[in-house]
């Protein structure tokens, strides 16, 4: 029996090595292949259903209306609904001056009205009675893409009366940041929380059920009250129990 020499074992043990290396990357790149053309398959599955939930929407978008609008009727019938809402939530409260909360006790109604494809954006209406603050009964809010697919808004000018203006540079109310509720309304403005997103927090938040906001202070109120008569509770026994400590 003849023994190799060491070098030529080592040199096959790198053939076999590498040959190793060569078949677990083609197998490799033979599985990440697989998982590709399933990932797009995956994709169009997901566009077709996307495209399907849309139409859903659609559809009970529509069925929703009369709903929005009985129920907007009723709304309209309770004095300071709408104010009231805004007020018990906590991000848009925190946007509200003592000045807005005045103009906004005069707000009868609310909607938001999506575009029919939906992704493309939405409209906030807001409709109010004969106020001290400005002349328009409509004050809308648009927010939608533009052509490179950023966030935009557009808004009613609000026509406001003489002295009145609460978004006035160098007038304005002390509120969150100094700034008023009503500069959302003007395109540059933010109101502290981006272009869209208090649009979002009206139109996903407080638009599907404004109820639950305007019940938050009776139920407050509530809380406040058993709280109020379980420390008046506590503070009758420790007058007792102070009584019964005293010898004299």
């Amino acid at each position: 029996m003849t023994n190799e020499p060491l070098s030529k074992k080592i040199k096959l043990a790198e053939n076999n090595s590498d040959g190793a290396n060569s078949q677990r990357e083609a197998e490799t790149q033979a599985a990440i292949e697989k998982i590709d053309e399933i990932q797009s398959e995956l994709d169009a599955l997901n566009d077709k259903a996307s495209e399907e939930i849309l139409q859903v929407e659609r559809k009970y978008n529509k069925l929703r209306e009369p709903y929005y609008s009985k129920r907007g009727g009723d709304i309209a019938t309770i004095q300071g609904f709408w104010v009231t809402a805004f007020l018990n939530h906590p991000q848009i409260s925190a946007l509200l001056s003592e000045e807005d909360e005045k103009a906004l006790a005069y707000m009868e109604n609310l909607s938001v009205k999506e575009n029919d494809d939906i992704k493309s954006g939405y409209k906030v209406v807001f409709t109010f009675k004969e106020n001290p603050y400005f002349n328009n009964k409509l004050i809308e809010k648009e927010i939608k893409l533009n052509e490179e697919g950023e966030l935009v808004g557009t808004a009613t000018k609000i026509d406001w009366k003489p002295g009145q203006s609460l978004v006035t540079q160098g007038a304005q109310p002390e509120g969150a940041g100094g700034d008023s509720f009503f500069h959302w309304f003007s395109e540059e403005a933010s109101s502290g929380l981006g272009q869209d997103e208090l649009g979002e927090i009206i139109k996903d938040d407080i638009w599907p059920n404004p109820l639950q906001y305007y019940l938050a202070t009776e139920e407050g109120d509530e809380d406040g009250e058993d709280y109020g008569d379980e420390g008046d509770e506590e503070d009758d026994g420790e007058e007792e129990d102070e009584e019964e400590a005293d010898p004299n």
